[in-house]
């Protein structure tokens, strides 16, 4: 288990006493809680938001705002070669019919 300190305002500390306690938790229960919330995908809202927040956690989504380089074109038609190798997915379904 890994401890963190917290540095914020009497303010905000406060705040978060509070609606700890009023859900009958512990101030680490409470915040534990929220930043599971927070960094969980699988908490996510809807299905889109927990695919971003995984591309995001892979470093795999590009900040809104920022342009996105597109790959080289060579290195896409090279890939999609590489990708229509092997056995087609109809010869491995008449395979597992026997």
């Amino acid at each position: 288990m890994t401890q963190i300190s917290w540095r914020t305002s009497e303010e905000l500390a406060a705040r978060v006493r509070i609606a700890a306690a009023g859900q009958h938790r512990s101030v680490n229960e409470f915040i534990t809680r929220v930043l599971d919330a927070a960094t969980n995908p699988d908490l996510a809202d809807d299905e889109m938001a927990r695919i971003r927040e995984r591309l995001a956690r892979a470093g795999l989504l590009a900040p809104p705002g920022e342009p996105v380089e597109r790959p080289d074109p060579d290195a896409v038609a090279a890939a999609r070669r590489a990708a229509g190798r092997g056995v087609p997915l109809s010869e491995l379904v008449r395979e597992g019919r026997g």
